[in-house]
C-alpha cells in the first residue's frame, strides 16, 4: 500500500502523469519504447528525436525540456542521457519513464527520484499499457 501511496504522491506533485491509452490500439500488441516516446512528446507538443550536433537524439525536446524516455529498469542511463542533452539544448533535464505498479518498477522510481531532486530532474512516469 505505502509504495502505490508514494507513486500517486509523486506523480501528482510533479504533475506530470502522461496517460498513453488510446482506444485504437486497446490490442494486447506488446508496446516498444517509440510508442510511448511518440504518445507522450505529442502530448507535450515537443520534437520527437530531436538530432544534436553530435548526432545523438534527444527522445522529446520541448520549449522547456530535454526529455529522454526510457524503461523504468534503465533509469540510470536516463539520467545521463537527460543531463547530457540538457546541457547540450540549454534546456532543462528531464526523464520519462514508462512503469507498471510493479514493485521492481516502483523501486526504480524512488531511486530516480533520489538523484532527481538533487540535479532537479524532471520525472515524467508513463503508464505501461
Amino acid at each position: 500500500m505505502m509504495k502505490h501511496n508514494y507513486l500517486t504522491v509523486m506523480l501528482v506533485s510533479l504533475a506530470s502523469i502522461v496517460s498513453c491509452s488510446d482506444a485504437s490500439n486497446a490490442n494486447n500488441v506488446k508496446k516498444n519504447e517509440r510508442y510511448y516516446q511518440t504518445k507522450m512528446c505529442k502530448q507535450l507538443k515537443g520534437k520527437i528525436e530531436h538530432v544534436l550536433f553530435d548526432k545523438t537524439r534527444v527522445d522529446c525536446l520541448t520549449s522547456e525540456y530535454a526529455i529522454e524516455v526510457d524503461w523504468a529498469k534503465k533509469w540510470a542511463e536516463g539520467i545521463g542521457q537527460a543531463l547530457y542533452y540538457a546541457q547540450v539544448t540549454g534546456k532543462k533535464p528531464g526523464v520519462a519513464l514508462i512503469a507498471s505498479t510493479s514493485t521492481q518498477d516502483q523501486r526504480y522510481l524512488k531511486r530516480l527520484k533520489k538523484v532527481a531532486d538533487k540535479f532537479n530532474i524532471k520525472i515524467i512516469v508513463i503508464a505501461k499499457e
